[in-house]
């Protein structure tokens, strides 16, 4: 056993490789040292408890240190960036599924003593339950649209919002119950966790695929509370912390994309959100899209003094970031200036993009944000769009009948040429048209995006 001032200590500490481990992650040239802290912090916090209670023998306790590292680190290894959402979906999921055991156990053991739980104890409890049950559900539907296997689209029915309503209540007046009555049967927390497992589902289904990362943000904040709810039951300081920071990170999170997205939060919690598309408020009819092959695009890119490229998912799904890369060498090589110009939700997450190109060995300093870089557009010669639709729209600025009027967009409309690189002209996770596409300025490179690139290192490589 350990001393108990020194194991608060220890906790402690642990906590703080947390915190330390988060303001690490802000930047992509310290998010490496951030993990590696954290990871620290987490072992040190496994290696205190093991050493502080002895819930189960150890041996049990190491063969899951070593059965979940493995699976993890093959994840790690084997996911692809663009699967990155489905993963932390994943993940979501099991640090929910973790909360919901604990709390159950710890209520059943009190079941087995025949004690009442103490109020705070208690709600504590439900409140774990609850948010757990609900993130795995939810986290398990959020993973199956978006890897596809079900559809992405959004599942409504009549009166699906008042159902939701009174399941929750429901819970609410068995979890009262469960608290206050030593005599409530074990049968109506099993039907706690059952309504709950069911919520977590009816919540998610509203929920396009597209929309389906900013609801993945969420259901992080989920396992965040439902694991601090945790601590409170088993009185871990630790878990309270890291608790803590995880929900609160991924509120801030969600408000990120939501902003970057014209969404409300609201919408979000309460389900439904992204169930419909409005219809844009102009149409494409009468108007012309100029198109470009490899050898003029390789031209302009060649000459160009000034370069920002706007990557997309498009060129994400088509792993181009190596290419696009040797773009940008060969364009620097000939005296130009190269910049990349990131949305919030490039890549489907924040920062989801800045780790793709980062992966190409782009340099960081390259990759600017929004409000970095949108002052340099009317400056640049040629801005180049790969695979990026909604988030270059100027329908966000000029058109109030859009629904995505009041987002956030990159400028390259501004710019002095523009090429887009698209497969064809399918519209963006809107569903609207992009005037964008319509700009005289601008010329439509048609075709997958890592191939395109491929021809037009080439064809620069002649010019």
């Amino acid at each position: 056993m350990i001393a108990p001032w020194l194991l608060r200590l220890l906790y402690l500490v642990a906590a703080v490789l947390f915190i330390l481990g988060l303001r690490r992650l802000q930047s992509p040239e310290t998010a490496r040292g951030g993990n590696r802290l954290s990871s620290v912090g987490m072992l040190l916090a496994i290696v205190l408890t093991l050493l502080d209670r002895s819930i189960v023998g150890y041996g049990t306790i190491a063969a899951g240190l070593v059965v979940g590292g493995a699976i993890g680190l093959t994840m790690a290894v084997r996911v692809k960036m663009t699967s990155m959402p489905q993963m932390v979906a994943l993940l979501n999921g099991a640090g929910g599924g973790s909360s919901l055991l604990v709390a159950s156990a710890e209520f059943l053991h009190s079941e087995e003593r025949g004690a009442l739980m103490t109020v705070d104890a208690g709600v504590s409890t439900m409140l774990g339950v609850l948010i757990g049950a609900v993130t795995v559900t939810g986290s398990v539907v959020a993973f199956a649209k978006l890897q596809e296997l079900v559809s992405g689209r959004a599942v409504v029915f009549a009166f699906q919002k008042t159902l939701n309503a009174l399941l929750f209540l429901t819970v609410l007046g068995l979890g009262a119950w469960l608290v206050l009555d030593v005599t409530a049967p074990v049968g109506a927390f099993y039907t706690v966790i059952a309504i709950a497992l069911l919520l977590g589902v009816l919540l998610t289904i509203p929920i396009g695929g597209a929309d389906m990362p900013v609801v993945i943000a969420v259901l992080n904040s989920y396992s965040g509370i439902a694991a601090a709810m945790t601590g409170f039951v088993i009185g871990s300081e630790v878990l309270i912390v890291s608790g803590a920071l995880v929900g609160s990170s991924g509120i801030i999170l969600s408000q990120i994309m939501c902003k970057a997205m014209n969404r409300s939060l609201a919408n979000v919690l309460f389900g439904g959100f992204g169930a419909t598309v409005t219809a844009s408020g102009k149409s494409a009819a009468g108007l012309t899209v100029n198109t470009t092959n490899i050898e003029e695009a390789a031209l302009q890119l060649a000459y160009a003094q000034q370069v920002i490229v706007v990557p997309g998912y498009g060129l994400a799904v088509a792993q181009a970031q190596h290419q696009v890369r040797e773009l940008m060498e060969l364009i620097e090589k000939r005296g130009g200036t190269v910049k990349f110009a990131i949305h919030p939700v490039a890549g489907r997450m924040p920062g989801h993009m800045n780790v793709l190109l980062a992966e190409a060995n782009i340099p960081y300093d390259k990759l600017l944000d929004m409000d970095e870089i949108n002052a340099s557009f009317g400056q640049t010669d040629v801005a180049l769009v790969i695979g990026a639709n909604d988030v270059v729209n100027p329908a966000a600025r000029n058109d109030p009948s859009s629904p995505i009027f009041g987002m956030p967009i990159l400028n390259a409309d501004e710019a002095k040429r523009i090429i887009v690189m698209k497969r064809g002209m399918s519209a963006g996770f809107a569903g609207i048209e992009n005037e964008l596409f319509y700009n005289p300025k601008t010329q439509m490179l048609f075709g997958n995006a890592k191939d395109t690139l491929v021809k037009l290192v080439s064809e620069v490589k002649q010019v």
